[in-house]
Order: structure tokens, then C-alpha cells, then sequence
């Protein structure tokens, strides 16, 4: 099986076992991703849509955001962690969007990233989700998972990218991000991965290698 053809296996096994591939944060619009995105760094999902709410309801533009006072936005943002850090990142991002961009969230990676705290990461989310283009979203689950099915055995994400982008269907690419952190929440955990469960254990190559291992 070339790596391929097993993606493609990957792809289609992951979407027979989460039909719907949503992203976890909770948001409306690209500004809301992007915003959401930062403060999720070192935090769950879960707190950041626990804080978002208010947050959003109180700043709900660019330039809200841009004209605002750090202190302020750390106060709704405390929970997240680093927040002093998130905090600067965050106004600082919207001064750029207001300043460079138009108020407008740019819908090329090359463009995010020149944004204040963005990120490739962070950067493909926005560009799959808000603007459906082709993305690979490299996240610890997808480092995990595609290093166990034996597509890598680096850590390097944007390396990681460039091998994924060569070898996933472009149009699936996204929603198979997507699916790999539920995979990777629900049964391919960093700790005690549930093999005998996963839908995908008759090709990964750690699985097989580990089982064939116990067979001798």
C-alpha cells in the first residue's frame, strides 16, 4: 500500500466514524476563528468556549478589538492562560487587519501568518474553514496519528504539512484534520490508545508492527 493509497483508506475510514467533521471551537465568523484559535494555544477548546461568549459580546469588530485596552481583554481571557500574552497578540492582530488589511481577515496562509501570534496551524484552520480551501491543520493529534499509521516520524510541523498535502485528497484534506483530533480524543490517545478499537488498525503500521512483535 503506498502511502497514497492509505491515506485515501485513512480518509474514508475516519468518515464512516465521525460523519461530521466540525471544528470544536464554537464561532460565527473568520475574526472569531482567528481570535478563538489564539486563545485555544496551551488551553482546551472547552474553556475557550466557555470565555469566547462574553468576550465577543463586548469587543464584536476589528476595531473594537484594535482600540482596546490590554488590561480589559485580560480580564476576559484570564482562564485561557497566558493571557497577558494572548492579550497583545490579540489587539495587536487586529491593529495589523485594520492598518494592512482593510478590517479584513485575509484568506491566504501567507497573509495570516504575517499576522501577531498566527501561526501555520492557526493559519490553515481559518483558510479550510472560513474560506474552504484545501488545508492540513498539524496539531499534536495529527503529529501522533500520522507518525503511528508510518507517513512520518518527525516532529516538524510544517514538514509534516508539506508530506500530508502531497498525499491526501486536497478537498478532504481539511474535514480529515478535522476528524483526527475526535480520533485522537476518543480512541488515539496520547496515553493507553485504545489499537483493538480504531478503524484504521488493519493499516497502521505502528499497530501492526506492535501485534506481529507479541505474535513472536
Amino acid at each position: 500500500m503506498t502511502d497514497k493509497e492509505k491515506a485515501e483508506a485513512a480518509v474514508e475510514a475516519l468518515e464512516k466514524e465521525y460523519p461530521d467533521a466540525v471544528c470544536s471551537l464554537v464561532y460565527t465568523e473568520a475574526l472569531q476563528l482567528l481570535i478563538a484559535t489564539r486563545l485555544a494555544a496551551q488551553c482546551t477548546d472547552k474553556r475557550v468556549n466557555m470565555v469566547t461568549p462574553a468576550l465577543f459580546d463586548r469587543f464584536r469588530t476589528v476595531d473594537d478589538f484594535a482600540d482596546a485596552e490590554s488590561e480589559e481583554v485580560e480580564e476576559y481571557i484570564h482562564s485561557c492562560g497566558l493571557y497577558k500574552t494572548k492579550a497583545r497578540d490579540i489587539i495587536a492582530m487586529c491593529k495589523m487587519l485594520r492598518d494592512e488589511y482593510d478590517g479584513t481577515v485575509p484568506d491566504t496562509i501567507e497573509k495570516l501568518v504575517k499576522l501577531p501570534g498566527i501561526g501555520r496551524k492557526t493559519a490553515n484552520l481559518v483558510v479550510g474553514d472560513i474560506f474552504g480551501k484545501p488545508a492540513v491543520v498539524v496539531d499534536t493529534h495529527c503529529i501522533r496519528i500520522t507518525a503511528k499509521l508510518g507517513f512520518h516520524h518527525i516532529k516538524d510541523a510544517v514538514k509534516i504539512e508539506k508530506i500530508l498535502r502531497n498525499i491526501l485528497p486536497p478537498e478532504k484534506s481539511n474535514d480529515f484534520c478535522h476528524r483526527l483530533v475526535l480520533h485522537g480524543r476518543a480512541v488515539c490517545t496520547a496515553r493507553n490508545p485504545k489499537c483493538k478499537k480504531c478503524c484504521m488498525n488493519h493499516f497502521c503500521d505502528d499497530y501492526l508492527h506492535n501485534s506481529k512483535d507479541k505474535k513472536d
